[in-house]
C-alpha cells in the first residue's frame, strides 16, 4: 500500500531554507548546503552510490509528488519533471489557479480543493509506490489533516541560525516512531512513522 512520505533536508536547528529565502533567492543564502548529501561531487547528478545514493534512489522511486505552490514556483515547477523521468506527476497545493505558463508542464497539476484531495489524487496516481511530500506549509497541512504517514528527515550537520523552519506551527503534539536511521558523514537520515 502506498504511503505519503515527507522527505526534507533540515539543519540541526530546524531550518529547511536559509536566511534571505525569497523568490529571487530560492532557498536563501547557502541553501545548497542542505542538499549536498544527495548529489555526486559534480553537483549535476543525483548521488547513486553509498548510503546517500540508496536514500536518493528511494525518493526517486516514489510514484507522485505533493508540494505547496511556493515550493513549486521557487523551483520553477522543476522544469515540469520533478524526478527527471518524464512520468512522475506533481500535485501542487494552492488556493488559486496556476499561472498559464504551467500548462507547458503536463505532469504538474494544481489542486485547489485542499490537502486531502491533493493527497488522494497523488496516491491514486502513485499506485503501489509512495508519494513524496515536500514543503513546510504542505507538511503542516498534511499532518493537521491526518494524511501524512511518514517523515524522512535528512539531518544536516550545520546550524543555519535563521531561515524557514519545517515545523513552525502545528495544531497539536504529534508522536513519532523511529523506523530507520542511516548515519553518514554528510547527513543522518531519520525515518519516522506518524502515530495515530
Amino acid at each position: 500500500m502506498s504511503s505519503s512520505v515527507l522527505a526534507m533536508s533540515m539543519s540541526v536547528d530546524g531550518y529547511i531554507a536559509a536566511p534571505n529565502d525569497n523568490p529571487s533567492n530560492p532557498g536563501g543564502d547557502g541553501f545548497s548546503r542542505l542538499h549536498e548529501w544527495g548529489f555526486d561531487p559534480d553537483r549535476q547528478t543525483f548521488r547513486t552510490s553509498g548510503p546517500g545514493g540508496e536514500v536518493m534512489a528511494e525518493i526517486l522511486a516514489t510514484g507522485a509528488v505533493v508540494s505547496g505552490r511556493r515550493t513549486a514556483e521557487q523551483a520553477n515547477h522543476w522544469g515540469g519533471d520533478h524526478h527527471g523521468d518524464g512520468k512522475t506527476p506533481a500535485f501542487v497545493l494552492s488556493h488559486r489557479p496556476p499561472d498559464p505558463s504551467v500548462a507547458n508542464y503536463p505532469l504538474v497539476k494544481y489542486v485547489t480543493d485542499g490537502i486531502e484531495s491533493a493527497m488522494a489524487q497523488a496516491k491514486a496516481a502513485a499506485g503501489d509506490r509512495n508519494v513524496h511530500v515536500i514543503g513546510a506549509y504542505t507538511a503542516q497541512r498534511a499532518i493537521e489533516a491526518g494524511v501524512l504517514d511518514e517523515v524522512l528527515i535528512h539531518q544536516i550537520p550545520v546550524l543555519l541560525g535563521g531561515g524557514r523552519r519545517l515545523f513552525e506551527v502545528l495544531p497539536s503534539r504529534v508522536e513519532l516512531e523511529i523506523i530507520r536511521v542511516i548515519d553518514t558523514p554528510d547527513a543522518t537520515h531519520i525515518r519516522y512513522r506518524i502515530l495515530r
